[in-house]
């Protein structure tokens, strides 16, 4: 099949999603209840294991393990973002029924920037192929960090875009709507949650570098390197409202995902020398997901048994 065929395909799938997601069913502003969430996480989830099979079938067998495997990867990363997420509401004081609106449209954003990055990357290895061990070199000093840097701190005062709109635009002490910016008295104003936006967004940008390079070891295909990003990113805001409750279970989430960093760095550090199969970093990824996933929670009973 025409790889043109398949952009149009993906293309008219997200269009569809987009509607139903952002333009119907969470139209408004309102606070995501578990239900709902979870029914989102398994909508985006299967969508995106139907996706595959149809790259399977239009693409064959290696190309349909690349996905799944860039997938897999950018949701484990994910877990990440949930973290920094947390963070930042809470430093900014929004509301839960805000926060929706705040996520669709970092969404929106990230999808842009992902496909810039993608584009630039992908550019840089064919054209400079040195540029792969750079990448590699910044997956693993990420992956260590992660594991043995401590909590992360997050201060939005300090951020260049936070400090330039707040020097050029007056901003408001408190949210009175969902609304990003209002006028009053012939002035407009931005509002916290506009702040909270644009930290969200560098946030991103700051991920993007983990990522790409993470998937780009995997394979060089655009399409698959972005189609894998745009299902893993869609089906964050769901799984932030599903997860935001229990993150602090997940006691040895983080260390998986960080060993995962320093594996897909070592793959292309290693890839004139030895081509790690891309099912090979499958099995890798996904054993690492599910020991990290299953030790937190046996740790975690264990602690609650003993407070009790």
């Amino acid at each position: 099949m025409p790889h043109n065929t398949l952009w149009l395909g993906f293309a008219g799938v997200m269009l569809v999603m987009f509607i139903l997601d952002l333009g119907v069913f969470n139209r408004k502003s309102h606070e995501i209840t578990f239900r709902e969430a979870l029914a989102w996480t398994l909508a985006w989830v299967g969508l995106a294991f139907a996706f595959n099979g149809w790259i399977w079938h239009s693409m064959g067998g290696t190309k349909a393990l690349e996905f799944l495997t860039g997938y897999i990867i950018e949701q484990s990363l994910s877990v990440d973002n949930l973290f920094v997420f947390i963070m930042i509401f809470t430093y900014f004081h929004v509301k839960k029924e805000y926060q929706p609106r705040i996520l669709k449209w970092g969404i929106l954003g990230a999808l842009v920037m992902r496909a810039i990055f993608i584009l630039v990357g992908i550019e840089l290895i064919e054209r400079f192929h040195w540029v792969i061990y750079i990448f590699g070199g910044i997956l693993i000093v990420t992956g260590f960090k992660m594991a043995f840097g401590g909590e992360e701190q997050i201060e939005p005062e300090k951020n260049l875009i936070v400090r330039v709109v707040r020097k050029f635009l007056p901003i408001t002490r408190r949210v009175r709507s969902h609304r990003f910016f209002i006028r009053r008295n012939g002035v407009t104003a931005a509002t916290p949650l506009f702040l909270t936006l644009l930290v969200i967004e560098s946030s991103d940008v700051i991920f993007a570098v983990d990522s790409i390079p993470a998937v780009l070891a995997v394979t060089h295909d655009p399409f698959i390197v972005y189609t894998s990003n745009v299902f893993a990113i869609m089906g964050l805001r769901s799984l932030y409202y599903l997860l935001a409750n229990v993150m602090e279970m997940f006691v040895y989430l983080k260390l998986g995902v960080s060993f995962i960093l320093a594996f897909v760095g070592a793959k292309m550090l290693l890839s004139d020398v030895w081509e790690i199969p891309v099912i090979f970093s499958l099995g890798v990824i996904v054993g690492v997901l599910v020991i990290s996933i299953v030790a937190s929670m046996v740790i975690g009973q264990r602690k609650t048994h003993k407070s009790r």
